[in-house]
C-alpha cells in the first residue's frame, strides 16, 4: 500500500525540489537550490546520511583507500560481450560515490567540453564550464590563478615530493626518461605530460560532496535531507512530474508531492528511476510489465566508459606496496602516436595490486580516455532493488583497441625503464613472453577493465536528436518538470575521472535552480 503524504511538514503544499540521489551531483543540486530561501528543497537518499563529523564511519573518512563494502550498492558489470561479470562499486550514501572514492580530483580538457557544445550544448562549452569548476574548488596549490578557485567547497592538493611512496616518485623519473614532459598542474587547461595528481583530500581525509556542500547546507531550515529511502519512481501526471514514490527501510512506499524532481541517481541508476517512471524505450518498459508514459529510446543507452588494461608487478620491497599507503599519487597524460584524439590516454601507478596469492604487487593502469565504443544499462525487473545490467561493451570497437594497446605497450616501457625497473622483481601481468601487439590485442578484447566513470545514460541534447533524453539544463525533453543532473547527462566520458566533472554539473544545474527558478517551472 502506498501512503501518500505531504512532503513538506510545515505546509500543506507540493515541495519545490526534490531532488532523487545525494551523491557527487545530487548533494550540490540540493546545497545550491536552497540557498534561495524561497525554494523548499528535499534530498532524497537510498543509502545512509551522517550528520555530524563524529558519525563519520573510517571507510568514508580514509582517502587512502576505497570504502568497497559497508556504503557500496554490490553491483556488477560485464565488461566485453559475453564475459564474466565483475563487481562495480557506486556509493550508497550521502555524497555517493565522492564518498567512497580515490579522491581524484582532474578536470577533463577543454575539448570534452567544447565537443559537448558542438552537439548543441552550448551552455557547456570550455568557457562557460569553467566558472563552475572554478566555483566548487578551494585550490591549495594554484588557487590564485584565474584558472583555480580558491574558496569553494571542495579542497584540492597535489603531493609534494618529500610525501610521494618511492615507487610513485621512480613514475614520474621513468616517464620524464621517455620523453613524457613535466607537468605541474594537471588541471591547467593545458595541462598534459607526468606529474603529480590533484586530489580532493587532506592527508587521508576524503573532502566529499557530503563534507564540502551538505555539512554547512544543514543549517538551512529549507533543506531537508531524508536517508535510507529508496526512489521507486517519478510520478507524472499529464505530461508533467508531480512527485515521488519512494520506499523506506521497512518496505512501507509513500508519495511525495513535488513541483520540480531531479533525477540525481547517477549514471547507472538513473535510467532505472526512469524507466519505473515509464519512460525509456517502448520494447524494454513492455517486457517489465510498464505502462509507457513517454517512448524515449536513448535512456540507458549511450553507456561511455574508460577501459583499462593493468600491468601487474611484483617488488623488491614488499613494504612499498602496503595497506597504510595512499593508492594513487601521480599521472601521465599524453597522444598516443598517430592518434587524432588529444591526450587519448593516461598511465597512473597504483601503488598495491590486489593478489589471492603470492608476494606484494604494484601497478600500472593503462586507461583509454577518448572513447568511441558504447555500451548500456538495462533492467532486470521493475523492483527498484533489483541490480542493474550494465553492459560496457569494451573490446568491441577497434578504434578504442588499438589505442588501448598502445597504451598497454607504453605501460610495459616504462615498467622496464630505471628507476622504476629497479624496484620490479618480476612483472607477472600480463605474461612477459606473450606480449606482442597481436597477443595483447586479444587481451584487451577479453580482458579490458572499468575505470568505474560510466556516463551518457540519459545524454543531454536537442530535443529533435533522437539519441537524447534532455536538454542542456537538464530538462527532460517528453516530461514536464522533470530534470536529470548527474553523469547520465554526459555526451560523452572526459579524458579525466568523472569525480569533478560530476560535481560541477551539479553546480551548473544547481545555480541555474538556485537563480532562475521560472526556467524549471517554479
Amino acid at each position: 500500500m502506498v501512503e501518500a503524504v505531504s512532503s513538506d511538514p510545515r505546509r500543506d503544499q507540493p515541495t519545490d525540489v526534490v531532488v532523487i540521489g545525494g551523491g557527487a551531483a545530487g548533494a550540490v543540486v540540493a546545497a545550491r537550490a536552497s540557498e534561495n530561501p524561497h525554494l523548499d528543497v528535499l534530498l532524497v537518499e537510498a543509502g545512509p546520511d551522517y550528520e555530524t563529523a563524529s558519525s563519520v564511519p573510517e571507510d568514508l573518512i580514509d582517502g587512502h583507500r576505497n570504502s568497497l563494502v559497508d556504503h557500496d550498492w554490490g553491483f556488477e558489470y560485464e565488461p566485453v560481450p559475453d564475459g564474466r561479470p565483475v563487481a562495480f562499486p557506486r556509493g550508497r550514501v550521502t555524497g555517493g560515490s565522492s564518498a567512497v572514492n580515490t579522491t581524484i580530483a582532474l578536470r577533463g580538457i577543454p575539448a570534452d567540453y567544447d565537443g559537448w557544445a558542438e552537439l548543441g550544448n552550448d551552455r557547456w562549452s570550455w568557457e562557460q564550464v569553467l566558472p563552475a569548476f572554478c566555483r566548487l574548488e578551494r585550490d591549495l596549490d594554484f588557487g590564485a590563478l584565474p584558472h583555480h578557485g580558491d574558496a569553494g567547497p571542495i579542497t584540492i592538493r597535489r603531493w609534494q615530493p618529500d610525501e610521494l611512496v618511492p615507487t610513485q616518485a621512480a613514475f614520474i623519473e621513468a616517464a620524464l626518461a621517455l620523453g613524457h614532459p613535466p607537468c605541474a598542474d594537471v588541471n591547467d587547461p593545458a595541462a598534459h605530460g607526468v606529474g603529480v595528481m590533484a586530489m580532493n583530500k587532506l592527508g587521508r581525509v576524503r573532502i566529499s560532496t557530503a563534507v564540502g556542500y551538505l555539512a554547512p547546507a544543514r543549517l538551512r531550515d529549507n533543506l531537508t535531507i531524508q536517508a535510507e529511502t529508496l526512489a521507486v519512481r517519478v510520478l507524472v501526471e499529464g505530461g508533467r512530474a508531480t512527485g515521488v514514490e519512494v520506499e523506506g527501510p521497512d518496505g512501507r512506499r509513500q508519495t511525495i508531492d513535488a513541483r520540480l524532481v531531479v533525477v540525481a541517481a547517477g549514471a547507472v541508476q538513473t535510467p532505472g528511476v526512469l524507466i519505473r517512471s515509464g519512460i525509456g524505450p517502448r520494447a524494454e518498459l513492455a517486457d517489465l510489465g510498464i505502462d509507457v508514459v513517454a517512448d524515449v529510446a536513448a535512456v540507458g543507452a549511450n553507456l561511455s566508459d574508460h577501459p583499462a588494461l593493468l600491468v601487474a608487478m611484483t617488488s623488491r620491497a614488499p613494504e612499498l606496496c602496503g595497506e597504510e599507503l595512499p593508492l594513487v599519487q601521480t599521472i601521465t597524460r599524453y597522444t598516443t602516436e598517430g592518434s587524432d584524439a588529444p591526450l587519448d590516454v593516461n598511465i597512473e601507478l597504483i601503488t598495491r595490486v590486489p593478489r589471492r596469492a603470492g608476494p606484494a604487487a604494484f601497478g600500472l593502469a593503462a586507461s583509454l580516455e577518448w572513447v568511441e565504443g558504447r555500451g548500456r544499462v538495462r533492467q532486470r525487473s521493475a523492483d527498484p532493488r533489483a541490480a542493474p545490467i550494465v553492459e560496457s561493451g569494451f573490446g568491441v570497437d577497434e578504434r578504442d583497441l588499438a589505442r588501448n594497446v598502445a597504451a598497454l605497450e607504453d605501460a610495459l616501457a616504462l615498467a622496464r625503464t630505471d628507476p622504476l625497473a629497479d624496484l620490479v622483481d618480476e612483472i607477472v601481468y600480463p605474461d612477459p613472453n606473450r606480449c606482442s601487439t597481436d597477443q595483447l590485442t586479444t587481451l584487451a578484447r577479453r580482458a579490458a577493465t572499468s575505470g568505474y566513470h560510466p556516463v551518457g545514460t540519459a545524454r543531454m541534447g536537442p530535443a529533435d536528436d533522437p539519441t537524447t533524453v534532455v536538454d542542456q539544463y537538464g530538462r527532460c525533453h517528453a516530461v514536464d518538470n522533470l530534470v536529470v543532473a548527474d553523469a547520465s547527462i554526459m555526451p560523452t566520458v572526459p579524458r579525466a575521472n568523472t569525480n569533478l566533472t560530476s560535481i560541477m554539473i551539479g553546480e551548473q544545474i544547481g545555480e541555474w535552480i538556485r537563480t532562475g527558478p521560472a526556467r524549471y517551472g517554479l
